[in-house]
């Protein structure tokens, strides 16, 4: 059995956050390396979450819900990014446990309108001291609702 990736919320869900693909982001036959959607993925997480304070600022102790893990990436290629310039990754929240998320992802078109690769990413909040599953704050919890895909 194939596990499929989700498809794009229906309804405006999530955020659309700007991405950069530049000339060296490109592999030897032109196409935007698979190794770097995922990189792209993580960094529009992370100026998604910056916006709401949640940072690492190199300390584990202090990160609060920035010290997460990722414990499964799936992800599935669509279409090939053939050219350097500014694409987006939409994000939502698929499902928001008390220690654990998942998101799902696309990325697309500036505009949101084509999809090149899609895929869902589970994290899991970490206590610093133990590396264990702790709970996401409630201000995280908050922030993420706004974020949640409505249950089909």
């Amino acid at each position: 059995m194939t596990a499929q990736a989700p498809t794009a919320p229906d309804a405006p869900v999530g955020r659309l956050v700007p991405v950069t693909v530049h000339f060296d982001d490109l592999d030897a036959l032109g196409m935007l390396h698979n190794a770097r959607y995922p990189l792209m993925v993580e960094r529009a997480w992370t100026e998604l979450w910056a916006g709401h304070g949640v940072r690492f600022d190199g300390d584990w102790e202090t990160a609060g819900d920035a010290c997460n893990a990722v414990r499964e990436l799936r992800i599935g290629y669509e279409a090939p990014v053939t050219r350097p310039g500014t694409y987006a990754v939409h994000l939502w929240l698929e499902r928001l446990g008390t220690t654990g998320l998942t998101y799902g992802f696309r990325f697309c078109s500036a505009d949101g309108a084509q999809t090149y690769a899609r895929g869902t990413r589970v994290l899991v909040r970490l206590d610093p001291g133990t590396l264990r599953p702790a709970p996401w704050s409630e201000a995280f919890r908050a922030a993420g609702r706004r974020l949640l895909r409505s249950a089909d």
